[in-house]
């Protein structure tokens, strides 16, 4: 059995007597897509901020190509490897395509002009971001230098969507990437997604859209009541059988392997 690129193990996290995560288990293997699914308040939410940095679980442990991590906050996530594209999608719309996708990493000028003055490389990273979203194929944001709030919404995500491939080395995390989009471009995030598994990268896919998931995910984890209930997969059990075990209304099955 190849090792997990993530794994998490017992994780549990309690706010007082409230128990959003409860012993949770999860396996992200090389090269595919995993969806995570759940009726609201399951601990989808919790699980993933857990994976990030985002919260410190109480209890459990979680595993980094087969070696212990503990991230304290999401910085610490980053660094090792695990880049997360929350709903929100955290952009700045102020500021363009390339400052974007370079946001916090921001690179400056070679010798002094960087070092003393700290100026920034625009041209680097304008060539750069030009060469992320293309092998993406993105071909539709002509002008890296356009602001993002004139983008689509589908072409914010997919700027979020290319700088968490950008940067991400280990995990890419996606938060209900879709949720508040049209049909076309609801598809084009999908296909997005299929081109950074393609490039590498194993995917979490957290989302309510079941014909999304079943679209593109290789494993779906289904989580119910703050832990897993099981892992399938679209080839076994269609999108019926997958409401069913997340809402009690049938028995979880053995969990599928990668």
């Amino acid at each position: 059995m190849t090792t997990p690129v993530l794994e998490a193990r017992g994780l549990t996290k309690r706010y007082g007597r409230v128990v959003a995560i409860n012993g949770s288990d999860l396996e992200l293997y090389p090269g595919e897509i995993l969806a995570v699914i759940g009726d609201n308040g399951a601990g989808k939410s919790s699980l993933i901020k857990a994976l990030s940095g985002a919260i410190v679980p109480d209890e459990g442990e979680i595993y980094l190509d087969g070696e212990r991590v503990t991230f304290r906050n999401p910085m610490e996530a980053r660094e090792a490897g695990i880049e997360t594209v929350y709903q929100t999608l955290a952009v700045a719309p102020g500021l363009d395509i390339a400052d974007n996708l370079f946001l916090g990493r921001e690179q400056r000028k070679p010798g002094v002009l960087g070092s003393v003055f700290r100026m920034l490389d625009r041209g680097h990273m304008r060539a750069e971001a030009r060469r992320h979203m293309s092998e993406l194929g993105i071909g539709t944001l002509q002008n890296i230098g356009q602001a993002v709030e004139s983008l689509s919404g589908g072409q914010r995500q997919a700027v979020a969507v290319a700088r968490s491939a950008a940067f991400g080395s280990k995990v890419v995390i996606l938060d209900e990437p879709t949720a508040a989009l049209g049909v076309k471009e609801g598809n084009r995030v999908l296909q997005l997604i299929r081109d950074v598994r393609d490039k590498g990268l194993p995917v979490i896919l957290i989302s309510h859209n079941m014909p999304h998931v079943f679209e593109v995910a290789d494993r779906i984890h289904i989580q119910r009541l703050g832990r897993r209930a099981t892992v399938i997969t679209p080839k076994s059990h269609s999108m019926s059988d997958a409401v069913a075990i997340m809402t009690g209304a049938a028995e979880p099955p053995p969990t599928a392997k990668a």
